[in-house]
């Protein structure tokens, strides 16, 4: 898990050079094989739903052949917001692990808590905090630059 989050923090730094918010994602498969990476990239297409998580979930998806992701983990650097965790419930991902807890915009511990939701019919397994310190200072430290 730990090698995977690094190629998400890869990503993410990758956005964050790019001028994009430094968020980072992987899709794995059932063998940990990664089938998807990508970084935010909102302003770079003008395009709110460009999230790093909507994009390796359509890249996953395409990749194997398959709407439903039900073997693979979605590994984050930062708590996929509401629509990005409905995305992730609506692919029936199989596990999501992220980084940073995001008590603002976050949709899986915080806010819309997705998966606690009765009518979210698909439930991820969900794993938080792993390098969460790593992943908070490198949002952080990119918001500190911009202010």
């Amino acid at each position: 898990m730990l090698s995977v989050m690094r190629l998400a923090l890869e990503e993410a730094m990758q956005a964050g050079a790019r001028g994009e918010i430094p968020v980072g994602a992987v899709v794995t498969d059932a063998a940990g094989r990664v089938v998807a990476a990508a970084g935010n990239e909102v302003e770079q297409r003008q395009d709110p739903t460009a999230h790093a998580e909507m994009l390796v979930l359509r890249m996953a998806a395409q990749s194997l052949g398959n709407r439903r992701l039900e073997d693979c983990t979605l590994t984050v650097t930062l708590e996929p917001c509401a629509m990005c965790a409905q995305a992730a419930a609506h692919a029936r991902i199989g596990r999501i692990v992220f980084g940073a807890y995001d008590p603002k915009s976050g949709g899986v511990e915080h806010g819309a808590r997705i998966f606690r939701l009765a009518q979210t019919h698909h439930k991820a397994e969900i794993i938080g905090g792993l390098n969460e310190r790593e992943c908070a200072d490198l949002l952080q430290g990119f918001f500190l630059e911009r202010r």
